[in-house]
Parts: C-alpha cells; structure tokens; sequence
C-alpha cells in the first residue's frame, strides 16, 4: 500500500513537471480534454437546470391540467392550413362545460394577448403581460396574494374594472405607496387595484406573475367582444382528484365534439392539451439535447486523449533512461505501468478540472445576471471527474505498456 502511496505521488510529480516544464505543449494537449469535459458538463448542467426550473414552474399545479383550445403544445399530424381554420373556443363552450361535466373541479376561460403598457399618474409600466380570466383560475394555477385579494366570483361574472398586479407592477408604479383601492389605466379605461401578488420571480418558460396584471375576462369581451384578433381564448380545465385523465379526456372531446356538431369522420377542430404530455414532450427534448452534447463534446475527449497520449509518449522517450535505471534497480513492469497510467490519468484530471471550474464560474455569472438558476449538481461534477480518469485510463495505456515493456540495458544505453 505504501509503495502505491508512493508511487502516485512520484506520478504526480512528473505530471506536474511535464506541466511546468512544457507549458505550450501541455496546454495544446489538455486543450481537448478541457473543452470535451467541458462541453459534456455545460450541456448537462444546462439542461438539467432547464428540467429544474420547468419543475418548480409546474410545482402546485395539477400535471392533469387541461388546456383546451385551437392550439396543439406538441407535434400534430393535422396539416396547419386545416388548424388555421380551427375556431377559437367560445365562452358558451365554456359554461357548457361547466355545467354538463361533472368530473370538473375548476375550469376557468382565459385570454392570452400581447403585452401592454399600464399607467398611474404619471407613472408608467412599459410590457407588461395581460392575464384576463375568470375567478376560478385563481384556484387552477398557484397564486399567493401580498395584499389586498382575488377578485370574485361576482366580479367575474359582471366583468367589473378590478384588477390584480404582480409585485414588480407595483413597485413600478406606485413606488412604495399603498397601491389597494388607486386606479391605473389599461385598454384606455381605468380599473381599480384590489391585489398585490407576491413576488414570485420568472418561470423556464420566461413567464413572470411579478409582471403580469390580472382582470376579469368578461370585462375584456365587453369591450371587444369575442372576435378579437387581439385575444385568443383557451379553456383550462382540472380534473377532479383520482380521475381516469384518458376517459375525462375521451367524455371531454366527445362534449366538445357535440357541441361543435362535428359529424362522425371530421377531426376535431381542437386539441386537448394535457400539461403531463407537456411534460413528457419537454423530457423528450432534453434527452435528445443531452444525446447532442454527448455527440459533439466526445470529438473533443478523443482529440484531447490523443493529446494526453502524445504527451505520454514523448514523456517515456525522455525518462527512458531512468526507466533503464528504475528497471536495473529491480522495479516490476506493473510498477512503471501503473507509475505512466497514474500519470496520464493525472494529467486528464487537470484538464477535466479546468472545464468543470469553467462551467461553475459561467453557470455562478449567469444565474447573478439572468433571472434563471443555473444548477452544477455534484453528480455532474463526479461524472466530469470520471469521464477524465476514463479518458487518462484510455490514452495512458499505450505509452504505459510500451514504457513496462522496455528492455533496461537497451533503455539506459539508448537514454546516454
């Protein structure tokens, strides 16, 4: 045991000399190893900082989550001239599935629109994300109210000017005074602040409540009906808990179906959108993002482990004496193996440590500028430590064997 003690500091000696000594030629070498381990790791780190932030967006909201509308989130096999002539959903589809659904636990009718300027006095909020709703979407997507409350079920029903703020529209246009009970303008009318949401921060899909307002939809469709092209209406819909999603979906479609009169043979000219096949389709991106940066970092692991063996062979040429001397002294072919192998893996170890230093420094910049947590899991930062061991392993071996197998005298009469 003492004697591998021994043996792996001397390796790591000579690696740190060949780095010392050889700065431009060892530099070029781990280059490869640095920018492969690099690679793999930023990749990673990347998307599964992705597949984090996609998490604690959904967190609280039910995965069986349905949005029902024109639009399809995945792939569709209808062609897309056939899904532009979809109508949009109606707010009567929307009372009707409230009233003939009795799986339902909340269904509320949205708006989706462009972003708005809001103003108060002189103070004015410029993109602001418009959210018109009915109250019941409060309770389908998770909110946490600062001050003030929700606007109800009444309000909602009567379309009245009242209007909730996320935090940051607050603070831009009150400035730290009392915003409950002020009125802002909005679609040039005037609506009176009844909530501050707390601040939440941006979701992976760059969606943030802390810049968002939020309003009862039927005051929008009194002001501009319900044949805007400014608006495009959706359904959401949760299902009560512990029911079958594929039979709700097939009772949801058939409901939808009938009311549009669609006869037997005619697609539906809507899509059912469950937020777990959201899901599923986003996990399916990342797996083929993660096979893409596994594709494109190995080029760069097999230029720098053909670096490290060049390194490694060079090295046996120039100690070719001592090994000569170390062999004649009584030291085993496994001793100069294993002293080469430690060696290479030593010298893929810096490399790999350069690239994983590389993307915590970048991932620790990017999450204090952008408004998105980039995470460096410490399975990430093994797996680089294991894939540069793997890659020393791999391009020692050679010069290692060739090293062992040296004949001592010729080995000491060719290093004089």
């Amino acid at each position: 045991m003492i004697l591998y003690i021994r043996l792996l500091k001397e390796s790591f000696a000579f690696a740190f000399n060949a780095l010392r000594s050889n700065k431009l030629r060892t530099f070029l070498s781990l280059l490869g190893v640095t920018v492969g381990i690099f690679s793999i790791i930023a990749v990673l780190a990347a998307v599964d900082s992705l597949k984090k932030n996609i998490v604690d967006s959904l967190d609280g909201m039910d995965k069986n989550t349905i949005y029902l509308f024109k639009y399809s989130f995945g792939p569709t096999e209808v062609e897309e001239w056939k899904r532009d002539q979809f109508p949009h959903v109606k707010y009567d589809e929307y009372q009707y599935l409230q009233k003939s659904m009795t799986d339902i636990d909340k269904i509320s009718f949205n708006f989706f629109t462009s972003n708005q300027n809001i103003k108060y006095d002189e103070n004015t909020v410029n993109s602001i994300r418009v959210k018109p709703s009915t109250n019941e979407f409060f309770e389908i997507e998770p909110f946490k109210v600062d001050k003030g409350r929700l606007f109800n079920e009444a309000e909602s029903n009567s379309g009245t000017s009242v209007i909730v703020i996320g935090s940051e529209v607050a603070d831009g246009l009150f400035k730290g005074n009392e915003p409950i009970g002020k009125q802002i303008r909005l679609y040039g009318q005037r609506f009176t602040v009844i909530g501050v949401l707390k601040k939440m921060g941006q979701n992976a899909f760059g969606d943030s409540n802390d810049v968002a307002v939020f309003l009862p939809v039927n005051n929008i469709r009194k002001l501009y009906g319900d044949n805007s092209t400014n608006f495009t209406p959706a359904i959401l819909i949760k299902p009560k808990a512990g029911v079958d999603i594929e039979e709700f979906k097939a009772e949801l479609t058939n409901k939808m179906r009938n009311i549009r009169g669609l006869r037997a043979g005619e697609i539906n000219s809507f899509f059912v959108n469950i937020l777990s096949g959201f899901t599923n389709f986003i996990d399916d991106i990342i797996g083929k993002m993660n096979i893409a940066g596994w594709g494109i970092s190995i080029f760069s692991l097999l230029v720098g482990g053909f670096g490290i063996a060049n390194i490694m062979f060079v090295s046996v040429k120039e100690r070719t004496n001592l090994i000569g001397i170390q062999k004649a002294l009584g030291a085993k072919n496994r001793f100069i193996l294993f002293q080469f192998l430690f060696e290479a893996v030593i010298l893929a170890m810096f490399g790999g440590l350069i690239g994983i230093v590389l993307v915590w420094l970048i991932a620790l910049v990017l999450t204090n500028v952008l408004d998105f947590e980039f995470v460096l899991s410490s399975f990430n930062i093994l797996l680089g430590s294991g894939l540069s061991i793997i890659i020393g392993l791999i391009s020692g071996i050679l010069p290692a064997i060739s090293a062992s197998r040296l004949d001592p005298v010729e080995a000491i009469r060719t290093g004089m």
